[in-house]
């Protein structure tokens, strides 16, 4: 299969397609994380260079996969508790401070449904390290969010990631790329995305009731919803997991 990996400042005429091409992709409750419009709604004008498009030379175009991320300021050896919510944060910070980035972060490598299991995952994030190493970057960090762990959302993610198959490489097939590729697991980022609603909210995202307290395991989530029913309200914290690849 022979690809072209381009990113938005080389082909700004995919900006929509990145959007309309992948509905469905993600479970509809994770579309209302308040911090994804901070990105998602200006990264085609803020940072092209840093969104990537796979497309198939018999369909030019559409993208048969994307990456997104996102250069911040970073200066601690540690990376934080927060992942997905904070780097995007922190580089929004950052971009109105005139503050100089030093690495770069993930945000999402997605395969469009109907192209899942082809190894696309992997194309992508290979070219997302080297774009970013091109652009003079030494280290790309990425909070992952594991692809098996919905199958077992009572584990802890500490527990899960830690998991390894035989030839010591990671169970999960999603961290497993990242280690393959050069990455290495640092640790859990515990409050990774944060998504809150009311009860009604969460039954049109998920069809299900929300009508008794306590934890609700929802379909694609990595961990239990907390449903409180007296306060009219339900929240989501994802766990991912910390890697950072050296470039």
């Amino acid at each position: 299969m022979t690809l072209d990996i381009v990113s938005l400042a080389q082909r700004p005429d995919l900006t929509e397609r990145l959007h309309e091409d992948f509905d469905g992709a993600w479970p509809p409750f994770m579309l209302w994380d308040p911090m994804s419009a901070v990105y998602y709604n200006v990264a085609h004008e803020l940072y092209p260079e840093f969104v990537f498009a796979a497309v198939d030379p018999a369909e030019p175009g559409r993208a048969v996969a994307r990456a997104y991320a996102v250069p911040l300021r970073w200066t601690r050896e540690d990376l934080p508790d927060g992942g997905w919510d904070r780097m995007i944060q922190r580089a929004a910070v950052d971009r109105l401070t005139g503050a100089a980035p030093n690495v770069v972060s993930a945000v999402e490598i997605c395969v469009r449904p109907d192209r899942r299991g082809s190894g696309l995952s992997a194309l992508m994030l290979a070219a997302m390290r080297d774009a970013v190493a091109k652009l003079g970057f030494d280290t790309l960090v990425a909070p992952v969010r594991p692809n098996g762990k919905h199958t077992r959302p009572r584990m802890p993610m500490a527990e899960y990631a830690a998991l390894l198959r035989e030839d010591g490489l990671p169970v999960d097939p999603w961290l497993r790329v990242h280690v393959r590729a050069g990455g290495r697991v640092e640790r859990v980022a515990a409050r990774s995305m944060v998504v809150t609603g009311t009860l009604a909210d969460w039954r049109r995202w998920t069809g299900l009731p929300f009508d008794t307290a306590g934890p609700v395991h929802v379909p694609g989530a990595l961990v239990p919803v907390h449903c409180h029913v007296a306060q009219d309200h339900a929240v989501y914290v994802e766990p991912n997991v910390w890697v950072r690849h050296r470039l």
